[in-house]
């Protein structure tokens, strides 16, 4: 019996202190609740007053300045946008140019054009004993290649050649005159590019996706081939086929010596003779010794290039030309003529393969009177 008193006062106990601990809970959960309904109804401040305390907290001196500089900056930003819409491309060009390719040479000052052109012509020659044509042609014109263009297996070059000179070759006599002319003569002169046309199909090049600035041109490549329309005197021009790596441009000053239009002659298709009434304007020529404004192309090609020719075999050839700054002068041959003198000159082929005229080489001007060449 004294046990069971002993377990029962153990339980009481127990119980007691169960309910004690779950009341102290309580007693906390109700009084932070109180707290909390307590914060949740606490009065919320009026925008008023969220605006005055702003206020409060941002220095004065800093509400002054702000407005001052937000009128300031509204002009400021104006005049920098049209500004920098000026300055920035102009700056941009600048860096652009730095960074481009070389600008190309500056053309020379344009030399005066000649007062007259130069004069295709002949020059006389009085028959000797024992002479024959192909002699004659040899000897007095350096005509080596005589004997072989004008043939009697062709009889048409014969009678070609005895119209040129003015007598039958097969009836010579002492005493009779002849008139001789340069077999496949170059011409010299200078003058100013006035339009290029490709004489090949250019590239198509494919349409950029950005947009790219325009910039400077250089020059017109005519590495394959170009027309040149030049002027050589006032209302004179020519069209000048040219082959060369040097850009040319609308406005160049060329200078070129080039072979001379040849008369036409049917079944004689290399017959050597210029047409002494043909007109030089509008006249087609090839170019060889080629210098575009201050750059001369030693890589153009050499007159002997342009066929038919008889450069090599005779070891020269024959040059029409007019003295003056403007034309034959600028190749600074030896010769003390006054400007605007029509010239024959004979130029010799050198060991680098160079056509020069030497003091004493055959060397010939223009009569107004007789209309033929005689000699300086």
């Amino acid at each position: 019996m004294q046990a069971c008193s002993l377990l029962g006062d153990v339980v009481t106990d127990r119980w007691k202190f169960i309910i004690l601990h779950c009341y102290n809970i309580f007693e906390i959960i109700r009084q932070t609740g109180g707290d909390c309904m307590a914060r949740q109804n606490h009065r919320r401040s009026t925008p008023g007053e969220n605006l005055r305390m702003l206020l409060h907290a941002i220095p004065w001196r800093l509400l002054i300045i702000l407005p001052i500089l937000i009128i300031a900056a509204i002009p400021a930003f104006t005049i920098g946008v049209r500004l920098g819409g000026h300055v920035l491309p102009g700056v941009t060009n600048i860096f652009y140019i730095l960074g481009g390719p070389p600008a190309g040479p500056a053309p020379t000052p344009l030399p005066p054009f000649p007062r007259i052109l130069p004069q295709p012509g002949s020059l006389l020659y009085t028959v000797q004993a024992g002479d024959s044509c192909d002699e004659i042609l040899a000897f007095h014109m350096r005509m080596s290649d005589a004997g072989q263009i004008f043939s009697d297996a062709n009889p048409r070059t014969v009678q070609a050649l005895d119209a040129a000179i003015g007598q039958d070759c097969h009836k010579l006599q002492p005493g009779m005159v002849l008139t001789l002319s340069p077999q496949y003569p170059l011409l010299a002169f200078g003058g100013v590019v006035l339009k290029i046309a490709a004489t090949s199909p250019q590239q198509v090049l494919p349409t950029p996706l950005v947009h790219v600035a325009p910039t400077q041109q250089i020059g017109v490549d005519c590495s394959s081939g170009c027309q040149l329309t030049v002027r050589i005197a006032p209302g004179i021009q020519v069209y000048l086929n040219v082959q060369t790596t040097i850009p040319v441009r609308i406005g160049s000053w060329v200078w070129a010596q080039a072979m001379y239009g040849r008369k036409a002659i049917h079944g004689f298709d290399n017959y050597p003779y210029v047409d002494p009434t043909a007109s030089l304007n509008g006249m087609p020529l090839r170019a060889c010794d080629l210098q575009v404004d201050n750059t001369h192309d030693s890589n153009s090609l050499s007159c002997d290039q342009l066929l038919p020719n008889t450069i090599d075999d005779d070891g020269g050839s024959w040059l029409f030309s007019v003295t003056g700054r403007g034309a034959l002068d600028h190749w600074r041959y030896p010769l003390h003529l006054p400007p605007g003198t029509p010239v024959l000159l004979w130029l010799s082929l050198n060991n680098n393969g160079n056509l020069v005229f030497h003091k004493g080489d055959p060397a010939y001007r223009y009569d107004d009177n007789s209309h033929l060449y005689v000699k300086i």
